[in-house]
């Protein structure tokens, strides 16, 4: 078991067992979350990974005195699979990570006078209420006033103490002042004296502020509480540098012990009236208002203005998107030439992610990785969210696909991209499902729709080629992208488990990821990705349209098509983009990469 020892995982499940045996809990839940709804959590926070020895970032693990069980996504099934291998947790297989089929499992499984516990500092509100309404009428009750694990988590990582920066000009395209008075007009449109915010991205965004508290997410740790007149940001003391405290004072922004937060929302006047977002705030963040404090629900207003970019965000992103193009030509053009080297060292898994990174560190204005490297050869790849690591990883030697899924982080915006290669000699069958990836991928991103779709009814047209064929992948078709934040952000969402509501419609200036993929489990996994930036189209008695202009700049690989599945259609498609991609990148390449550029982007 990667990470964990299996007698380790049963010591600190016993010692957990025992600590509900004398609290006369009956079923402990431990969520894939902290105080924030993060989907990347500080150390301090990795309670199911600690508890279970699941390393996966989306799962919730429940434990009974004669049952344990980790509920994941098909994405992680694979992963899970290997890492709970030999203990005593069951993997419960569920359809996507939005599902709450554990909430189901606890109301058929717990008896009439029994307790579950959670602790509701880190249990999302829309959760908590499903929970409530599931379990009351078996009289079960729900208890949120403790975390567990802390009574057993000897050595508990410290909270993180990074210090907190400023996002300056060019690249903090509105000032701060300007986006709370925008938030406080909405607010003001919906009624609402105060506003409560506890996303790390929205606050990041909403105040021109970065932090390195979250892996690969350039945010810290932080609530925000939005009045009137003044704003107060909850933060933990010695993280803001003085200068930075004073600007932030000078534009209406106090600051406040971290810890501070539940009593400053518990002080607020009763006949106020607040603002909250019910799936970006706890359970623990709801109860601490006042009960006569009028509670307004609605989706955060930041959420859906930082999903828009700006012209002039635009404008920083299509010129990141070079320079980690030019940054990928040279990493697969090293990649070629080490693998056709006969007399080379082996090459591993985790090589590729060293290489890939060093590869962006050397482009200017390049931060951090955006999320962890997906590297994954032959039967590897076909783990959707696969991580390499010195102690569990594969040598890419002989025949198969390498799929390598990668981002960084830079000043001018956050990339995110997927290319499979192909290494030594590869089959029909290869070339078939890689070819079938592409044209789902092509036939979403030649679309025009009306402004305003919503984004999930958009995933069937990626998947109507792979679907004509009779397979299916098992992980959404697209997510959103921040500006230099984080790489998977909302409200739009293209995937079948993402509801059309009205918060999810795609408006001019989303950024989002279309990404379909075939999977072989034991065989091999393909996936192709791009970034695309919703910009308006015709207008005419149907209304205005959107469509995707491709932000991604690299060469897909040639070597793996089945050219008698393209249609001229496609192949113009193709042709095109690599034309696009070769005019953008050339100017920042020379020698080797700047060849190996023009041989892969020549025309098909």
């Amino acid at each position: 078991m990667p990470n964990s020892d299996l007698s380790t995982i049963a010591g600190r499940l016993a010692a957990l067992r025992a600590a509900m045996r004398d609290r006369r809990i009956d079923a402990f839940m431990v969520p894939s979350a902290d105080p924030h709804l993060s989907e990347y959590l500080p150390q301090h926070w990795q309670g199911r990974e600690w508890l279970s020895g699941f390393t996966g970032s989306v799962g919730t693990f429940i434990i009974t005195a004669d049952f344990a069980g980790v509920w994941t996504d098909g994405r992680y099934w694979t992963q899970a699979e290997t890492e709970l291998a030999g203990s005593t947790i069951q993997l419960m297989k569920i359809a996507s990570g939005a599902s709450v089929q554990y909430v189901d499992w606890l109301a058929e499984n717990m008896k009439p006078g029994q307790t579950v516990a959670v602790d509701g500092a880190v249990l999302g509100l829309a959760v908590a209420r499903l929970l409530e309404q599931a379990l009351a009428p078996k009289k079960v009750a729900l208890r949120t006033d403790r975390d567990l694990l802390n009574d057993i988590w000897h050595g508990r990582p410290s909270l993180p103490t990074a210090e907190v920066y400023e996002l300056l000009p060019p690249y903090a395209t509105k000032s701060r002042t300007g986006k709370l008075a925008d938030l406080r007009a909405a607010m003001s449109r919906l009624g609402a004296r105060h506003h409560v915010i506890s996303t790390l991205d929205d606050i990041a965004w909403l105040f021109n502020l970065r932090g390195a508290d979250v892996n690969y997410n350039p945010v810290f740790l932080a609530h925000a509480l939005i009045g009137p007149v003044r704003a107060t940001l909850f933060v933990a003391e010695g993280k803001v540098p003085p200068g930075l405290a004073a600007c932030l004072a000078e534009e209406g922004v106090d600051l406040a012990p971290y810890g501070a937060f539940a009593a400053a929302l518990a002080a607020l006047p009763a006949d106020g009236t607040v603002l909250l977002d019910p799936r970006r705030v706890t359970h623990g963040t709801r109860q601490a208002l006042p009960a006569k404090v009028a509670v307004l629900e609605a989706v955060n207003p930041t959420t859906l203005a930082k999903s828009r970019k700006s012209d002039a965000e635009a404008a920083h992103v299509r010129a990141t998107m070079e320079q980690d193009g030019a940054a990928l030509c040279e990493f697969f053009c090293w990649l070629e030439h080490t693998l056709a080297d006969p007399q080379r060292e082996p090459l591993t898994e985790v090589a590729i992610n060293t290489h890939i990174t060093a590869a962006r560190a050397r482009r200017p204005h390049f931060v951090s990785p955006s999320f962890g490297t997906i590297a994954g050869f032959k039967s590897n790849g076909a783990i959707m969210h696969y991580r390499a690591t010195e102690a569990s990883h594969a040598v890419i030697e002989g025949d198969g696909l390498l799929l390598i899924d990668s981002g960084g982080q830079y000043l001018g915006g956050t990339t995110d991209i997927t290319r499979v290669v192909p290494v030594g000699a590869i089959t029909a069958e290869h070339r078939r499902d890689f070819t079938l990836v592409l044209k789902g991928m092509i036939a979403l991103s030649a679309t025009r729709f009306p402004q305003g779709t919503k984004s999930p009814m958009l995933d069937a047209i990626a998947r109507a080629p792979i679907w004509a064929a009779g397979i299916d992948f098992g992980h959404g078709t697209g997510h959103g992208v921040g500006f230099f934040l984080n790489v998977h952000e909302g409200p739009q969402s293209i995937s079948p488990s993402a509801m059309p509501e009205p918060h999810t419609a795609m408006e001019s200036g989303m950024i989002t990821s279309i990404e379909p993929g075939i999977y072989r489990p034991g065989s091999w996994g393909i996936r192709i990705e791009n970034l695309v930036l919703n910009q308006p189209a015709e207008s005419g008695e149907f209304g205005p349209f959107l469509r995707f202009e491709t932000l991604t700049l690299c060469p897909i690989d040639t070597r793996c098509l089945d050219h008698a599945l393209l249609r001229e259609d496609e192949r113009a498609w193709l042709n095109d983009y690599h034309a696009t991609v070769r005019q953008r990148l050339a100017p920042h390449l020379s020698g080797d990469a700047l060849a190996w550029l023009h041989t892969r982007t020549e025309a098909v």
